[in-house]
């Protein structure tokens, strides 16, 4: 995976060097490094220290020279080179040399690194997210096993990497045609610079024949990531900043990338304009549709970016123009780089980091993007499709699971090749949440209910509204928690925190709201109004709970809101134990409630109690019948009835 794909500019301080033999060499290399001439600085660096020569800053250019064109093999040799040299380092370096240890399988050594970045670097995004998910490789694992890989069959010798889908055709970017006349080789690569192809996709997803793309949009400057509108006929893509013959550079004489418009009439593309947003100053790249075609998804260095490279949406105005960019956040954004975004239209978006925990160089991550357009939490996409190398430009179709992505894995035939899969299992385990809102006391529906659902944090997730049946449902994912909230009108609003099974499936979850008043005659139970079944006390004891103190104080507060209320406080046994002993312990237990409400106030003229034992059993078990605990639970029941009002 190569400089111009990854969207960042490298700011390279000159350090001097004393007592050098090689110092002309060594100058002669930094110029080639800071005009970004990276094949032929590093060669310099290497023939200099491989004489014995030791320099912090020569093993920092050979380092990155080498991470930057994803030989993580060598960057971890030159990386633990300045290592040694002077381990007291700047953060970034510390993060780069594990990055490239752990592209080399080199786990322990990586987290070390990765602790030691942590220390050095403080609250930095990329530390949070090592000590938030230190276990990240069981996590990934967890994630794995979900696709069958192949070589998407179109790839050369040289790099093709990227991929769109327009009217049952691939479009993608190659280096190959290397005999073309005019053809210039990119100084940071050593390759050609690439242009867009196409290839015919069969029923099955399958690419066929290779043609090159349309000449008014091939330059002689890199073009890559093309994306499409549903009609075919607009096209963005990422080039160099090129237009009309006139080549752009930034203020330090370097020509970065931009993203261009075109459009299709009499099919050839034509008015090819670049973004409003671009600059000559900073970099703009591979853009992405959403599925309503309303906003445009980004990579880019621009003011305002987090790390080397974040990704952004611009909104699509109605007559063609656009809003500001915005940067998606530090959900998705690090302090290193994020690029190649994909939007599905299952709200979905995936693209490529190495600053989220991941194997090494880049990885594909996906995050759900949720309604009031936040995101959810970034997962790796697990170890089929991410490698230790550079895995990016992910590319998904939704309904037949099949899609593309580039990778410059081991085993390729170019320095970054396609691969086609087949996603045999989502990565996010799903189930349906969903329930019946109904009254506490009669259990008639609520249709019309307000029913939120917030993550464990409390942050929205969605909001909808009961149908006629009282019905809910929502969307959510395996083994996570949630809160849930009912409210409606004229009843009390109500919370209650739901754990999801961890396999695919569907959980009910059904809500009784209280009334906020609740309208009592003489002969009701006024525990209704509350929900209060029974009163609560330990085992053959009659001792008042905290608990069942709780629901007493509501009662109290009714009785002095009511000075003229009586009660009757009717204590209930299940049929378990004898006749005579749950006779006694309900009478121990009314009398205990009298006395518990005495004392807080209630004059006693106010209240009577009684134990009744197991003689009014509001079912069918009776001694000798066999019952459930639920049914038995039933008749273990306390009333407060209205005698007087």
């Amino acid at each position: 995976m190569k400089n111009y794909i990854l969207l960042y500019i490298t700011i390279v301080s000159v350090f001097s060097f004393n007592g050098y033999s090689q110092k002309a060499k060594i100058i002669s290399g930094d110029k080639k490094y800071d005009s970004y001439a990276y094949v032929d600085a590093i060669k310099t660096y290497e023939r200099v220290a491989e004489k014995g020569y030791k320099s912090a800053d020569m093993f920092q250019k050979l380092g990155n020279a080498y991470y930057f064109n994803s030989d993580f093999e060598k960057a971890a040799k030159w990386y633990g080179e300045l290592y040694a040299l002077t381990p007291d380092l700047e953060p970034e370096y510390y993060y780069r040399y594990a990055q490239s240890l752990k592209a080399i399988g080199k786990e322990n050594q990586a987290n070390e690194m990765l602790e030691k970045f942590s220390q050095k670097s403080g609250n930095e995004t990329r530390a949070k997210l090592f000590k938030k998910d230190s276990n990240y490789l069981e996590v990934i694992k967890a994630n794995s096993g979900r696709y069958k890989i192949e070589d998407a069959g179109i790839n050369s010798k040289y790099s093709d990497y990227g991929s769109a889908i327009n009217s049952n055709q691939l479009v993608f970017a190659s280096a190959r045609d290397t005999g073309s006349l005019g053809q210039r080789k990119h100084k940071w690569t050593g390759q050609y610079f690439t242009n867009l192809y196409t290839s015919d996709l069969g029923e099955e997803i399958t690419p066929g024949t290779i043609t090159k793309f349309d000449a008014t949009v091939n330059s002689k400057f890199h073009e890559s990531t093309p994306t499409f509108t549903k009609d075919g006929k607009t096209m963005y893509f990422t080039r160099n900043n090129y237009l009309d013959g006139k080549k752009g550079k930034n203020e330090n004489k370097i020509t970065l990338i931009k993203i261009y418009k075109a459009t299709l009439a009499e099919n050839k593309w034509t008015n090819i304009t670049e973004l409003p947003f671009n600059s000559n100053n900073y970099s703009t790249g591979h853009p992405a549709l959403s599925p309503d075609e309303k906003t445009l998804y980004f990579a880019s260095d621009m003011p305002g970016t987090l790390g080397q490279s974040d990704l952004f949406k611009v909104k699509i105005n109605e007559e063609g123009s656009f809003g500001t960019p915005e940067n998606l956040g530090n959900t998705i954004n690090t302090e290193g780089k994020e690029t190649f975004p994909n939007i599905t239209d299952e709200n979905e978006i995936y693209f490529a980091s190495d600053g989220h925990p991941g194997l090494g160089g880049l990885d594909v991550f996906m995050s759900k993007i949720n309604s009031d357009g936040t995101f959810g939490e970034v997962q790796n996409v697990g170890s089929d499709i991410n490698s230790p190398k550079d895995d990016f430009a992910y590319l998904i179709d939704t309904k037949s699971r099949k899609g593309f992505f580039t990778s410059n894995r081991d085993g390729g035939q170019g320095s970054d090749d396609i691969y086609k899969f087949l996603e045999t299992r989502k990565l996010i385990c799903l189930q349906e949440l969903s329930g019946i809102v109904t009254d506490l006391e009669t259990s008639e529906i609520l249709p019309g209910t307000k029913v939120s659902l917030f993550d464990n944090q409390f942050n929205s997730i969605s909001t909808i509204i009961t149908d006629g049946n009282g019905y809910y449902s929502f969307e959510v994912e395996c083994g996570k928690t949630y809160n849930i909230r009912a409210e409606k009108q004229e009843y009390t609003t109500k919370e209650q925190k739901i754990t999801i099974a961890v396999s695919n499936g569907k959980t009910t979850l059904p809500i009784a709201l209280e009334k906020a008043t609740c309208k009592v005659a003489i002969g009701d139970d006024l525990g209704k109004c509350f929900g209060i079944k029974m009163i609560y006390f330990d085992l053959d004891k009659s001792f008042i709970r905290t608990e069942a103190a709780l629901d007493l104080e509501k009662i109290l507060d009714v009785l002095n809101q009511n000075p003229t209320m009586k009660l009757d406080i009717r204590s209930h046994t299940d049929s378990r134990q004898t006749f005579k002993y749950n006779e006694a312990l309900s009478e121990r237990r009314a009398k205990s409630t009298v006395q518990w409400l005495i004392k807080n106030g209630i004059d006693s003229s106010r209240l009577t109690g009684k134990g009744y034992g197991e003689t009014q059993l509001i079912n069918k078990c009776s001694d000798g019948v066999k019952c459930t605990e639920e049914e038995h639970q039933l008749n273990r029941r306390s009333e407060f009835i209205i005698t007087a009002l």
